[in-house]
């Protein structure tokens, strides 16, 4: 499975990396995605959470 959060859906976004010739190649960025424990519907389950999920309390951990 890829790293997205399971609780808002955040993702890899793409991009360019531009150079210092200003030429451009693509990229993509990653989440800051963690693989923590969690309570789903009484139930434990480790899920990729990201950060902001994890720092506003949107999820509870275990």
């Amino acid at each position: 499975m890829s790293r997205v959060c399971s609780v808002c859906g955040k993702g890899k976004l793409s991009g360019n990396k531009v150079s210092h010739s200003n030429r451009k190649t693509p990229r993509l960025y990653s989440a800051n995605v963690q693989k923590v424990k969690i309570l789903k519907d009484g139930v434990m389950t480790s899920e990729y959470v990201c950060a902001r999920c994890l720092k506003s309390d949107k999820v509870t951990r275990v």
